[in-house]
């Protein structure tokens, strides 16, 4: 058969396809290709979330039901229970790091060392060593780092942000950030390892414990071998946009003071659930970070706010007036404190309205992201010395400069932890 001559019109429009499909596949080519590294409801959330602008290439996790559930979400990817294996890969280009909190820094350090740019889920660090660190290494690589405090990316709270900066309160005075309540309960009994967990790697450099539900995937964050509790979860965002508005995002307090409102129960969740922890500032600001009962986590009381309680969220106040922020919402004492626009003059902030597009327009510009390690640091910085606070019940004076406790040597024994081996910082 002899194939007819292509017309002048059909030579042309099969041109343009093939161009066309050349264009969509350079541009495939070139979309940054994504390993995710913690596979559970936050990080296949992130996946998600990322892969509008790249890629997802290889998933890892301890968890072979986690893992699969990632494959088959992306079948393409390469599958890993070891993430040092992953990072080894030439084809992964940017990595999210959504495991449980005490494994950030060993993961962010080894794909550093990678030459992967990253995307951390807060809070970034489990002890305020670790972040010191990681800065130093962040800054050592040339690597991007984008902490997860997506509330930075919020409109709201970026224009609670200027109106403070601007001072359309006044002399800022007074911050309360306000915290959901953690549960308080136990005792908790050991049970049997579910099949396909390795809950040995899962602990990482934390103490060994026998395996018991309330320690695994949502629940970790409840216990300070892990975590902070709700201060240092929600705490890492509330908290980092208290300091943004007070412009010490990249120093901190002077002082911190807790006291536990509802103490743990001997055998089950050791971080305090209900609390209160009081900071100083140089400026002379006074602020409070408390918890509430009202949409507190489950497991604990939730109910109704009483006259002129507030929910979870920040709160700023001045002599001219108050403002409230939280997800959603934004108000005033004053109707024309948030109406009236607020000039670059006034107060000049990072705009982003895309938490994770600003990461991946950042991979590509090489420019910074709007809460980067630094900023991540010194935001759970803050929680932990309100957890440290706590765990002493009494009164702490800090140094923000050289980040350690004033004449305090067994408030500065909490400033890192002895790592289980094999997975101390040796190990990555």
């Amino acid at each position: 058969m002899i194939t007819p001559p292509l017309s002048r019109r059909t030579f042309f429009q099969t041109a343009a396809g093939v161009a066309l499909s050349a264009g969509l596949a350079r541009a495939a080519d070139e979309a940054p290709r994504i390993g995710l590294i913690g596979c559970g409801g936050r990080g296949m959330g992130d996946a998600k979330n990322a892969s509008r602008f790249g890629r997802i290439v290889a998933v890892c996790d301890v968890d072979a039901d986690h893992l699969a559930k990632a494959v088959k979400q992306y079948p393409g990817a390469r599958k890993f229970s070891d993430f040092r294996k992953l990072l080894e890969r030439k084809d992964v280009d940017v990595v999210v790091n959504a495991t449980p909190d005490h494994w950030h820094t060993l993961v962010n350090l080894a794909a550093l060392k990678a030459g992967k740019d990253i995307y951390s889920e807060k809070p970034l660090t489990l002890t305020i060593d670790e972040g010191k660190r990681l800065v130093k290494a962040v800054k050592a690589s040339g690597r991007v780092l984008q902490t997860g405090s997506q509330q930075r990316s919020d409109r709201r709270f970026r224009l609670a942000v200027q109106v403070v900066r601007a001072g359309r309160l006044g002399k800022l005075e007074r911050v309360t950030t306000i915290l959901p309540a953690g549960p308080v309960q136990g005792p908790f009994q050991p049970q049997p390892v579910p099949a396909g967990l390795n809950w040995d790697v899962w602990q990482g450099q934390t103490p060994t414990h026998d395996y018991m539900r309330e320690r695994c995937h949502m629940w970790f964050r409840y216990w300070l071998e892990y975590s902070g509790g709700t201060m240092t979860d929600w705490g890492a965002h509330h908290n980092d946009i208290a300091l943004w508005a007070m412009g010490l995002d990249r120093s901190g307090s002077v002082s911190a003071e807790g006291k536990v409102l509802a103490k743990p129960i001997p055998g089950g969740y050791t971080a305090p659930g209900e609390y209160e922890v009081e900071y100083t500032y140089a400026n002379g600001v006074r602020h409070v970070c408390k918890s509430t009962t009202i949409n507190s986590i489950s497991g604990t009381e939730s109910r109704k706010p009483k006259p002129g309680e507030l929910p979870h969220g920040v709160k700023f106040e001045g002599p001219d007036g108050w403002l409230f922020v939280t997800r959603g919402k934004i108000e005033a004492s004053r109707p024309e404190i948030l109406k009236d626009p607020v000039t670059e003059k006034e107060a000049q902030v990072t705009v982003s309205d895309d938490h994770m597009g600003n990461f991946f327009e950042c991979v590509k510009t090489r420019k910074q992201p709007i809460c980067d390690a630094e900023i991540g640091h010194r935001s759970v910085s803050a929680c932990h010395l309100g957890v440290i606070a706590l765990r002493l019940g009494r009164k702490l004076r800090w140094d923000p400069a050289k980040e350690e406790f004033v004449n305090d040597k067994e408030a500065n024994g909490y400033l890192a932890r002895e790592q289980r081996k094999p997975w101390t910082y040796d190990a990555v």
